[in-house]
């Protein structure tokens, strides 16, 4: 209501102004109005984001912020969860490389993913709890899949098989790959090649959304930029 009152006022005034001859006036008005647009942007920059942000776009990995913040509370959960009773996990997140011919070839499961799923399918007495568990579109696509082990040079010799499978499967493809260890209960994620050993709570969740939060942020800058291109033409 303050802002349609003032903006009422304006209009008032900007009328007044031009019916007398208020030159002056005039002028301070058209300056104000050209400042009061970007105001209205920063006043209603909230409301644009959340209205850019559903948009839909094809190939978008998580549709909405809140959607990811929800996935990503719940796959934190879950992994600690394994990680304080020591129950050996594989997670495998899918990102730009297909992980069909893994899912093909391993229990198709396609369901929504949560907490309890994960644990039942890692519990000792489930026949998929040595497999690996594959994430497309924050759902469980398939479990007991079986991925490649990695058998370069670089990677330690003292690895154990989810490890080593975790680090195979992240040089062959962009996939993410966590890993809860039986042995110590320690969670390790690999990417590129690369396996981070020992990561806390909190970092975990920087690491998961700085690779796939960014991957939202530019689906969501991608609408703005066209917009802002309209709004230049």
């Amino acid at each position: 209501m303050d802002l349609l009152l003032g903006f009422f006022a304006f209009l008032l005034i900007y009328a007044f102004s031009s019916l007398l001859p208020f030159p002056v006036l005039h002028k301070i008005m058209l300056l104000i109005a050209n400042v009061a647009i970007i105001g209205i942007i920063v006043i209603f920059q909230p409301e644009l984001r959340v209205a850019l942000s559903k948009l839909s776009l094809k190939g978008k990995r998580f549709k909405q912020i809140s959607d990811f913040d929800t996935f990503l509370e719940e796959l934190t959960t879950s992994v600690y969860n394994l990680s304080s009773k020591q129950t050996g996990a594989l997670i495998v997140l899918e990102r730009e490389d297909s992980l069909e011919d893994f899912i093909n070839k391993s229990s198709i499961i396609g369901a929504k993913f949560s907490n309890e799923l994960v644990d039942a399918i890692f519990s000792r007495y489930s026949p998929l709890h040595d497999g690996a568990v594959i994430i497309r579109d924050q759902k469980i696509a398939a479990a007991g899949a079986i991925l490649p082990l990695a058998d370069t040079p670089h990677v330690q010799k003292n690895l154990g098989t989810r490890h080593r499978a975790a680090v195979g499967l992240s040089i062959v493809t962009d996939a993410v790959v966590i890993v809860a260890s039986e042995e110590t209960g320690k969670v390790s994620i690999a990417r590129e090649g690369i396996i981070t050993r020992g990561i806390k709570i909190e970092r975990f969740k920087v690491i998961i959304r700085s690779l796939f939060g960014s991957e939202e942020e530019s689906n969501e800058e991608e609408p703005k930029r066209k917009f802002a291109g309209w709004l230049g033409s």
